[in-house]
């Protein structure tokens, strides 16, 4: 099974009939503790916060995935981004993607500063910047890849290699590539991270997220945390993640077919001065990503009241925070996912009043068209009545 091809793994590998009954699927073990041979005995599972069957499971189905050793299953996207931070000292030094998801701008700026670590931003399209902001303190490259909102692409493979150089960690965000696009263990990444709330379980029904590494002592230092902190991912919270992962192929390849229709559409829009999306005008996709992923952002040339009306007009897709479901969903991110950065920080990354970001999902493209259109048209005869 192990030589077969990412289609297959994604069904069969780490979800084995049950032993027990010969269930297809794995079961939900709901036990949080078990009864073991003797006091001390860790040979087997001895209580939930450490492992379980059917977070094991998807562990080792997750590990397949990204070409890793190991993979442990957390709460949330955040807590296994807290997980990586707690492998940190202080004094320690980190240098980012400056267009990064809101939630772990927070959590850089909002709590590890707290504790002396200190970070860089930079912008990761030239993976020279990097090294230009590298101290003797420099102890991780944080990577988003394509980042969130404006899907600037990473050269993972150039990024691990300056990394190396100074012994320093590269952790790289795949949430929005997924392993089925993009593996970035293989590109040199010592830690990939999923938010696996969104691609991987891809039905906007559960909260999840997702370390994968290599090494063994970095691995161990991993479940460490996650057992000393008690994020883990919970077993109803991974069989969903487990039932999503085996349509994540078919996803993916939907995801992209509609996101690159709806950017030829919005090629013709006049309101639209910006279209953000991996291979888009001829920018060239480091990394041989296999297909361009199911996120578009652009920017609207008018004001925040009409953008505003913009994302209230549509009916498919439905005004929300997240991304990466079958639903296609729309977000402003100034006010929505990337609300907690300050306005003059977020506007010196270029997430302004103007930009929208979609998430793509499966429905037919015909109707995922029309909703766009006919929102459009709502908010260009508004522009005309002022």
């Amino acid at each position: 099974m192990k030589n077969k091809r990412f289609e297959t793994k994604a069904i069969h590998l780490g979800q084995v009939p049950e032993d027990h009954t010969g269930a297809v699927t794995t079961p939900i073990f709901l036990s949080s503790t078990y009864r073991v041979n003797f006091p001390g005995d860790e040979s087997g599972y001895v209580y939930s916060r450490w492992s379980n069957p059917t977070r094991t499971a998807l562990e080792d189905t997750l590990a397949v995935l990204e070409d890793g050793k190991y993979a442990y299953a957390f709460s949330s996207g955040l807590a296994a981004l807290n997980a990586v931070l707690n492998l940190l000292q202080a004094g320690d030094h980190v240098v980012a993607v400056d267009d990064l998801y809101g939630g772990t701008h927070r959590q850089f700026e909002k709590l590890m500063r707290k504790f002396n670590i200190t970070f860089s931003y930079v912008d990761g399209s030239d993976p020279a910047n990097f090294e230009k902001a590298v101290n003797k303190n420099t102890k991780l490259f944080w990577i988003e890849t394509p980042t969130n909102p404006l899907l600037k692409l990473v050269d993972i493979e150039a990024v691990a290699a300056i990394a190396r150089k100074y012994g320093i960690l590269t952790g790289v965000d795949n949430t929005f590539a997924t392993p089925y696009l993009q593996k970035p263990l293989a590109l040199g990444a010592d830690i990939v991270l999923h938010s696996a709330s969104k691609y991987l379980g891809g039905h906007c029904d559960v909260i999840a997220g997702a370390i994968v590494v290599n090494d063994d002592q970095l691995a161990e230092q991993v479940r460490f945390n996650q057992y000393a902190v008690g994020g883990m991912l919970g077993p109803f919270e991974s069989w969903l993640i487990l039932r999503g992962i085996k349509t994540l192929h078919l996803r993916m390849e939907r995801h992209s077919f509609n996101a690159q229709k709806i950017v030829e559409y919005l090629e013709t829009v006049p309101l639209v001065d910006k279209i953000y999306y991996p291979g888009y005008n001829g920018q060239t996709i480091p990394n041989k990503m296999k297909l361009p992923g199911g996120i578009v952002s652009f920017h609207i040339n008018t004001d925040l009241e009409t953008v505003k009306n913009f994302v209230m007009s549509t009916e498919v897709f439905i005004l929300a925070e997240s991304l990466g479901g079958v639903e296609s969903l729309i977000n402003h991110p100034a006010l929505m996912t990337h609300a907690s950065i300050p306005k003059e920080i977020r506007e010196e990354y270029g997430i302004s009043d103007g930009l929208i970001r979609l998430s793509v999902g499966v429905e037919h493209i015909d109707d995922l068209l029309s909703d766009l259109r006919t929102a459009f048209s709502k908010i260009q005869t508004k522009i005309k009545q002022k």
